[in-house]
């Protein structure tokens, strides 16, 4: 696979495998990734047969909840909620080319809960608050909303005690999270990085798998569970009934950040350099060239089929989340000026909507949701 460069400006460069923008044309998909250490949402596209990386400046985003028409992004204090309008593509320069524009809409302030992984139910967001050792969901009254939290937590304290960080969702509900560590105690979890990870059942509470380096991402895809041993560099699947690992591949980082298109697995990687908190831990011992970026692999196979890795501006990658359906999707900045002159607006009052001729091209057209409509003058 020869690597070439991304047309991202130089102080966020990349480079990236020919296969890489082709496999996303292929599966009709694009990608989000965040970076907090860098403070940056990248959207990967492809585009004329390259790989186009945008970056978004959001103060430490980690989390990602997306559906047909919503991005959640959790951020250092707060979640920022993104709706697709796609009436805007009509008025973007050059016109009619995203197949989705998404705009701000909301802001949650939850004060400083270490967001990590995010996931839609139905109507609600759910999130991983990991400073409280616990499951949340969001309203308009609190902070947040405690909805689960493992057995062996004792209460709700910001002592980061367990390190619970992954959420596996399951027809629409979740089912799996993962935690550095059984304890609860203040950072308990940093007593054993290497090998006190564990798996938890959320209908149970039960531990169904323990010994893991550093577990991230669990998911459920194609009947399996997957789980990133992110301290092995590993991507694995878990056998809930024994608790059985079994390694996929091993990738040239500390792996983190993951979903599927199909048989295609998209993992996000750091670097972890010598400052990191967590390199005490198998992958610094067994691989000092460390990447980060994100990497593509077949499932059926185990093999790497195409990958990014960004420069040393970003050196370390938290969620990686594919747009299915999507090749050419744009997120307005929040100080775009279109912001000011677009409106959502319920359907049922789209007929009572007057726009001046010098408004245009008044345009009111399905916006993503299922009872809202895009009105952009």
């Amino acid at each position: 696979m020869n690597a070439s460069t991304s047309p991202a400006a130089d102080a966020f460069s990349s480079v990236h495998t020919a296969s890489f923008p082709s496999l996303l044309r292929e599966l009709s998909s694009s990608l989000l990734v965040t970076t907090f250490q860098a403070g940056r949402l990248i959207l990967l596209r492809p585009q004329d047969g390259a790989l186009n990386t945008h970056f978004y400046a959001l103060p430490r985003p980690m989390g990602l909840a997306v559906d047909e028409n919503r991005i959640f992004v959790g951020a250092a204090r707060s979640v920022h909620e993104y709706r697709n309008i796609p009436a805007v593509a009509a008025r973007l320069d050059p016109p009619n080319v995203n197949d989705a524009v998404y705009l701000l809409r909301n802001v949650h302030v939850t004060g400083h809960v270490d967001i990590h992984e995010m996931a839609f139910t139905r109507d609600e967001c759910w999130y991983v608050n990991t400073l409280f050792s616990c499951l949340c969901t969001l309203d308009n009254e609190h902070s947040f909303v405690p909805r689960w939290k493992p057995r062996f937590i004792s209460g709700y304290a910001p002592e980061d005690r367990c390190h619970l960080n992954g959420l596996a969702m399951g027809d629409g509900l979740p089912r799996f999270l993962t935690a550095l560590g059984r304890s609860n105690e203040k950072e308990g979890w940093r007593a054993n990085k290497r090998s006190g990870g564990i798996l938890l059942d959320y209908a149970s509470g039960e531990i169904v798998a323990s010994g893991l380096s550093m577990p991230h991402s669990p998911r459920l895809h194609r009947g399996r569970l997957w789980v990133l041993e992110s301290g092995k560099g590993a991507l694995s699947t878990v056998d809930p009934n024994s608790g059985r690992v079994e390694t996929v591949v091993q990738l040239p980082g500390f792996t983190r950040g993951l979903d599927f298109v199909g048989p295609i697995a998209f993992v996000g990687l750091s670097q972890l350099r010598a400052s990191n908190p967590f390199t005490d831990i198998p992958l610094t011992d067994q691989n000092p060239d460390r990447a980060s970026g994100v990497w593509a692999v077949d499932t059926r196979s185990g093999q790497i089929v195409a990958f990014l890795r960004f420069s040393a501006t970003v050196e370390e990658i938290f969620a990686v989340q594919a747009l299915v359906g999507l090749v050419s999707p744009t997120i307005l900045e929040d100080d775009h000026p279109l912001l000011a002159s677009t409106w959502a607006i319920p359907d049922e009052l789209l007929r009572e909507v007057e726009l001046a001729p010098e408004a245009t091209g008044a345009v009111a057209e399905p916006a993503a949701g299922p009872a809202e409509r895009g009105a952009a003058g």
